[in-house]
């Protein structure tokens, strides 16, 4: 590759570096673990994120880069000694080479993604886990770990209000994986192989799922590892009338016909929060459908099931019963930092049977018959004690103050809704839901309806927003209409931040909008337009200028 290109450097006397190296006597080096470097160490550590948290508002949310940019700053190879006080070294190098092409997750002004939430307990709890460095892939390789997390699961579960029969409590489970695409894969293999014991695995090329066209896409990564066809997987279309949720009348034609061919439906996949618009599946609806139909029912609730701390946003989850498993990612909106996924399932069993393994050099505890050993709820062997992490957010801010982070995006959001709604300019499509607002300008003047034009609008008004630095939005096609995502949930932003993001966006609206007015009295001016086009020029100008009052009409502009 180009970027990869490196000039290499020879000294003057001609010795190679690496040969002379390998002739310099072998120094003494420092041990790698040591309390009293590893403390101060520590402090330049949490100084730095303590300084970068500080400042993060001086940062562009998005960098101006291009690919190789740091490739090229750096050496080809790793250093053969280290320098002297080689961290100092190297956080100035974190500070002066690769801050400034981050995207800064934690800025105050980033709306584009469904947010990775920080918290002060859960980066130390974090940086405790790594400094354990331990590895609680069962029961006898770290029992406190292992149980921390069955408590940790089931004290989220009932802080989400679950039904009783998704906790260890009465009968289910919980763990915490890294991300959800790891709890869609777990849960398809769990229903494939279990499916699979009843038919024969000769029959697996028989196997259907099924989502909306909503759903992200990661499950069909999930569903393609676990061996389904390509086209075995149902993805059936939603509609603006149904607020993009899957429909449980599509739904059951959809099963019946698999199984009027000969095919085998064998999992669902719904969600609470979709990514483009936060929509949420009737649960209770989907699941009487297949009900039947032996189907496993998983719930996708990476985003908005953590809302679900808050009574006020829990019939989001009506149904949820019927489900045989759900996952929600507490990094998102709940301060656990990345990576949290915890997953719960009705019968662990099923992952057992699917996942486990029973190797006697695995280290396990004979007279231990009882317990978990999360190695065989995963796909991986290894794990991370992320129960350490999640628990002390809990312990530290309780679930009130986890509502109330919540609660506070929500009106943050509302509150740029209110903002969007008062603008005559623009629409809200869709309905907010949680912290996720969904807008664009309005294309009622537009020739073509709102098609296409509309589309290409706005995105040159995403693409405008977002060049600034100020703001970081993003977008969706729903329905075939383009809308900006404006997603409320940092730690750190406020309703300030949300209130600047607004003006950046009406900033640039009106000088795109300037533009295509000036474009469109332009085109009017040099054809012979007909009488239609030159009323709706005037329309344009006319409804352009009313609402971009500094809008100049000249068209030599």
């Amino acid at each position: 590759m180009a970027i990869l290109n490196h000039e290499t450097a020879t000294p003057a006397n001609g010795t190679t570096p690496a040969a002379a190296v390998a002739a310099a006597p072998a120094p003494a080096m420092p041990p790698p673990l040591d309390a009293d470097e590893f403390r101060r160490q520590g402090r330049l550590v949490v100084d730095f994120i303590a300084d970068y948290y500080a400042r993060i508002d001086d940062y562009p949310v998005r960098p101006a880069v291009a690919p190789g940019f740091l490739v090229r700053q750096l050496p080809e190879a790793a250093p053969a000694l280290p320098e002297p006080d080689a961290l100092a070294a190297a956080l100035r190098d974190v500070r002066d080479l690769i801050l400034p092409g981050l995207t800064h997750w934690q800025s105050p002004h980033h709306f584009a993604h469904f947010a990775a939430t920080a918290s002060n307990v859960g980066a130390l709890g974090e940086a405790l886990a790594a400094g354990l460095n331990i590895n609680p892939f069962t029961w006898a390789a770290s029992p406190a770990a292992t149980e921390l997390e069955v408590v940790v699961t089931d004290w989220l579960g009932k802080a989400l209000d679950l039904p009783e029969q998704l906790l260890f409590s009465g009968g289910g489970g919980g763990t915490l994986l890294g991300t959800s695409c790891e709890a869609m894969l777990c849960t398809i293999v769990a229903a494939r192989d279990r499916k699979l014991a009843e038919i024969g695995e000769e029959r697996i090329g028989d196997l259907v799922v099924y989502c909306s066209d909503q759903t992200h896409f990661s499950f069909q990564k999930a569903a393609r590892i676990a061996g389904i066809r390509r086209g075995n997987y149902r993805e059936i279309p939603t509609s603006p009338e149904t607020g993009f949720t899957l429909s449980p009348t599509a739904l059951l034609a959809a099963v019946r016909a698999d199984e009027a061919a000969g095919r085998v439906p064998l999992f669902l996949c719904t969600t609470v929060g979709t990514t483009p618009t936060a929509a949420v599946d009737p649960l209770r609806e989907l699941c009487a459908a297949v009900a039947g139909h032996d189907v496993w029912v998983h719930v996708d609730a990476a985003y908005a099931g953590a809302a679900c701390v808050c009574p006020e946003f829990r019939h989001a989850m009506a149904g949820v019963e019927a489900a045989d498993s759900l996952s929600t990612n507490p990094h998102k909106w709940l301060l656990a930092n990345m990576d949290c996924c915890a997953l719960w399932v009705r019968r662990p069993a099923a992952l057992v049977a699917a996942l486990g393994t029973d190797d006697g050099v695995i280290l396990k505890d004979p007279s231990a018959a009882a317990v978990v050993d999360y190695k065989d709820w995963q796909v991986a062997l290894s794990r991370r004690f992320r129960a350490l992490k999640l628990w002390l957010v809990l312990r530290c801010h309780g679930v009130d103050g986890l509502r109330g982070v919540v609660r506070a995006h929500v009106r943050m959001a509302a509150a740029f809704e209110a903002a969007v709604r008062a603008d005559a300019r623009f629409e809200v499509p869709v309905p907010r839901r949680f912290a996720l607002v969904c807008f664009r300008l309005r294309p009622a003047l537009l020739r073509d309806g709102g098609g296409g034009a509309a589309n290409e609008l706005n995105r040159r008004l995403l693409e405008a927003v977002n060049a600034t630095g100020r703001a970081y939005m993003s977008s969706a096609v729903v329905g075939g209409m383009y809308v900006l995502r404006c997603a409320v949930g940092n730690s750190l932003t406020e309703e300030r931040h949300v209130l600047e993001a607004w003006s950046v966006v009406q900033e640039q609206a009106t000088a795109i909008l300037a533009a295509a007015a000036r474009k469109a009295v332009r085109d009017a001016c040099r054809v012979e337009a007909d009488a239609e086009t030159m009323a709706f020029s005037s329309e344009v100008l006319s409804y352009y200028a009313a609402a971009t009052p500094t809008l100049s009409v000249n068209p030599e502009a």
